[in-house]
């Protein structure tokens, strides 16, 4: 099956692959910390450099919030004046974003691990823009996805490199692209189930493909 074939040979370094996709689906990014987690999503939606830009900046933020004990957890996190972080990142958009997600997913439950697991799994992509993460001015289906895969979902964000890395080996295997988010998703889903993979696993192969130098320095 030349799709497979086409698949497999872009899965490098399969097992490292395989770790990320499984610490993502265990809720354990960041060392298992929700609130950065919630940060990775919130910086990253703003469109800039993952690697080069969003961790750096979020470990800044680690070593001053989080390791300090100034933040313990998403209710803390909630109350937090984002001003006095301006200095590590100064777009006011992702820290509204980070911390309306914050003050909801505080309310579901007292363990933010648990939390963060609940919202994921009770939410359903049909249903999206209803969810209450959704409705959060500044969340989109991308941000959404990715908060959802870092919950436990497996599945697939349609971000700008996954659709360029999945299209561009569907068109080698003489299958029609696919542009539109809702229909990509399903897609990757399918596909997925017929080469025996994990749709996230399909996900991570596209940044593993786009930024093989970095995926060292996978938080």
């Amino acid at each position: 099956m030349k799709l497979k074939k086409l698949i497999d040979s872009n899965m490098t370094n399969f097992n490292i692959l395989r770790e990320i996709c499984d610490r993502c689906l265990n809720t354990e990014r960041w060392q298992g910390n929700v609130v950065l987690m919630v940060l990775d999503m919130a910086f990253t939606s703003v469109g800039v450099s993952y690697f080069n830009v969003v961790v750096p900046k979020i470990k800044i933020f680690q070593n001053e919030f989080i390791k300090t004990g100034r933040i313990n957890s998403l209710s803390s996190f909630a109350q937090f004046n984002y001003k006095e972080a301006f200095h590590i990142w100064k777009n006011i958009r992702s820290w509204h974003v980070a911390c309306e997600i914050a003050k909801f997913l505080s309310t579901v439950s007292e363990n933010d691990r648990e939390s963060l697991r609940l919202w994921a799994n009770n939410s359903f992509l049909e249903n999206w823009m209803n969810d209450p993460v959704a409705k959060i001015k500044g969340v989109g289906l991308i941000s959404y996805q990715y908060l959802r895969m870092m919950g436990g979902v497996d599945t697939v964000m349609p971000d700008k490199i996954v659709k360029k890395v999945i299209n561009d080996i569907l068109i080698q295997a003489q299958y029609e692209p696919v542009y539109e988010n809702m229909s990509f998703i399903k897609t990757v889903e399918v596909l997925a189930k017929k080469t025996g993979y994990r749709p996230i696993e399909l996900c991570w192969m596209t940044w593993f493909h786009e930024n093989s130098a970095k995926i060292s320095e996978m938080p």
